[in-house]
């Protein structure tokens, strides 16, 4: 029976553990290289134009969950300005519930 738990507590963390976002983009050099999925066309189109404009090495990712249903997230390295630019043109209502 312990050992039942054992691999349900395990399976769980892992569960939790995983990154698993809805949506993920990779930039290198202002070029999109990496997209996976459903992106809204303004979004991506948006974020294309924002990487001529403001050439930017990074990576978008939005989480869903049932708190909050669209939460986006920007590595590091993309520069601050560049970021308050795609947090200005993120639809959150695209990614309600």
């Amino acid at each position: 029976m312990e050992f039942i738990l054992g691999i349900a507590f395990v399976g769980l963390v892992a569960f939790i553990a995983i990154d698993r976002p809805i949506v993920f983009m990779e930039f290198k050099d202002g070029e999109l290289t990496k997209q996976k999925g459903k992106i809204p066309s303004g979004f991506l189109y948006d974020c294309q134009e924002i990487g001529k404009k403001w050439p930017f090495t990074g990576k978008i990712k939005v989480y869903r969950n049932s708190f909050n249903p669209g939460k986006l997230v920007l590595s590091k390295n993309i520069d601050k300005k560049v970021q308050q630019r795609i947090r200005n043109v993120f639809p959150e209502k695209s990614f309600k519930l």
